[in-house]
């Protein structure tokens, strides 16, 4: 079969050669029929004699070489990838045909399958070829059209610059308002408010005023546009995308932008300096607070003492029986209580001095949980502990942290009822920067969200009887060591405490 096969391609070279030609340029397309009839007899003959080397004997090597020329050839006068692989395909329509007169039918199927398997191998790499070689064109391409806008965009550069300084570049808020739109805002404005610079463009600027403070904004923009005078600063609450109002102050004028009267102006975030100087006035009336407690403290302190040496000595006298002596006890504890009270003051009127050496926050914990002993028993609250035995030591001042957790689970007692379970566990989490926390949680009711964010304010309480100081004094001794203490409501009930204590 094989030299038969052989003599069959032999006798009908020619006529092979000159219908392929003439196939390709009257039944592929355009491209084929423009070339040059030489060029096309030339590249047929080419293929055609590579086809036969790789058909009998075995050897790709020749119609390797072959794709590779048509392929650069072909890319280089801008044929689609289809219109060659048709021309390939043309050998198989040609030959098969011529096959199928001249082969008895026992051997057509073999001849046909080596010509499949040779169309098949060129075809796939041709088309693999073709493409690899146009994505580089595309990237040279790619290339040398950058290179023409780098070049065409060097005249703008200076101006481009002195804009992204003046305008995107600068930590304030720049803005163009037109009938109350915003008609340009910079990345540092939609920053301010938490979105891109586009989510802002074509919205009115009243959306991004807290509600408390349109009325006034929009009078100052009306007036503004009215008289075309500069008006001093304004001073406002920006709303921002989550929903939270921050201190802005805004300089504005009247100018024309793009040939319509508009509104320019600067917003200015003023958080900082407004949290500063509400930290001052606060620092100045607790100072004042301060002075005020610790010399009514004294005063009171030296006749509650006098009170209490009577009373104890009064509770001794027998004579004491039934009601009389329930009534000195009841004296004798409240004043107690207030002896406490005293103390709470003047711990908060004078600052927080740390005495720190190192220590184990385990083992200052089990000391808490000691002295409570007695008092959960007596209200019969279970604590559970998970103390982190990989906590490192930490140079702290011991008895104020002990003081801290005691409050802390002090009042986790009395927000739990009658057998239920209080949590204490330490944990050293590098994630957070190398960081010890101590949290106690409870499954008591949990504190309402409205006033979440007070409960660490001085003198505020809900209790009849508290002083509004115990929480306060947990959050300074958590601030005197760098740190902070955090609380969220748990879920479905109760309340977590966090105090956070950097390492180091």
């Amino acid at each position: 079969m094989r030299s038969s096969l052989i003599a069959i391609f032999d006798d009908n070279k020619p006529a092979i050669i000159a219908e392929w030609v003439h196939s390709l340029r009257t039944q592929v397309s355009e491209m084929y029929a423009n070339r040059p009839e030489e060029e096309i007899t030339a590249t047929v003959t080419e293929a055609y004699e590579a086809f036969i080397t790789a058909l009998f004997v075995n050897d790709f090597r020749s119609i390797n070489s072959f794709i590779e020329m048509i392929a650069r050839m072909r890319l280089m006068t801008g044929f689609p990838l289809s219109d060659v692989q048709m021309a390939f395909e043309l050998f198989r329509s040609i030959s098969i045909p011529l096959l199928i007169k001249e082969i008895p039918g026992d051997e057509l199927q073999d001849a046909i399958q080596s010509i499949n398997q040779c169309l098949t191998h060129t075809i796939h790499r041709f088309s693999d070829l073709f493409q690899s070689m146009q994505q580089e064109k595309i990237l040279k391409q790619n290339q040398f059209l950058e290179e023409q806008v780098r070049l065409r965009t060097a005249e703008l550069k200076e101006s481009e610059q002195r804009y992204k300084i003046l305008v995107e570049e600068i930590n304030d808020g720049f803005f163009v308002i037109h009938d109350e739109v915003l008609v340009f805002v910079n990345s540092a404005l939609g920053l301010m408010h938490g979105y891109q610079p586009s989510q802002m463009i074509g919205q009115k600027f009243w959306g991004f005023v807290d509600p408390r403070h349109r009325k006034k904004v929009k009078a100052s923009y009306f007036r503004k546009l009215a008289t075309k005078d500069p008006l001093p600063m304004l001073e406002y609450l920006r709303l921002a995308r989550n929903g939270e109002s921050y201190p802005t102050e805004i300089f504005s004028k009247v100018t024309e932008w793009n040939g319509r009267v508009s509104v320019i102006g600067i917003c200015r975030d003023i958080t900082t300096r407004v949290e500063l100087e509400q930290k001052i006035r606060e620092s100045e009336r607790m100072a004042d607070i301060g002075r005020m407690t610790t010399s009514l403290s004294h005063e009171i302190r030296n006749p509650l003492s006098a009170v209490q040496m009577n009373l104890q000595i009064l509770k001794k006298n027998p004579l004491l029986q039934g009601n009389d002596q329930k009534r000195v006890d009841i004296s004798v504890r409240e004043v107690k209580r207030l002896e406490k009270i005293l103390q709470e003051l003047l711990d908060f009127a004078k600052p927080i001095r740390l005495n720190v050496r190192q220590e184990s926050v385990n083992d200052l914990l089990r000391s808490s949980i000691e002295l409570l002993e007695m008092k959960l028993e007596a209200e019969n609250i279970i604590l559970r502990t998970d103390l982190d035995p990989n906590l490192p030591p930490m140079t702290i001042d011991g008895q104020l942290l002990i003081q801290a957790v005691l409050n802390l689970l002090l009042n986790a007692v009395e927000a739990s009822s009658e057998g239920k379970k209080i949590h204490l566990r330490s944990q050293y989490d590098k994630e957070l920067g190398e960081m010890v926390e101590i949290m106690v949680s409870d499954e008591g009711p949990g504190i309402p969200e409205k006033i979440i964010g007070d409960i660490f304010k001085p003198f505020f309480t809900t209790r009849a009887r508290g002083t509004g100081l115990g929480l306060n004094n947990v959050k300074r001794i958590a601030e005197a060591h760098m740190g902070r203490v955090e609380v969220r409501n748990g879920f479905p009930n109760g309340v977590c405490f966090t105090i956070q204590i950097p390492v180091q």
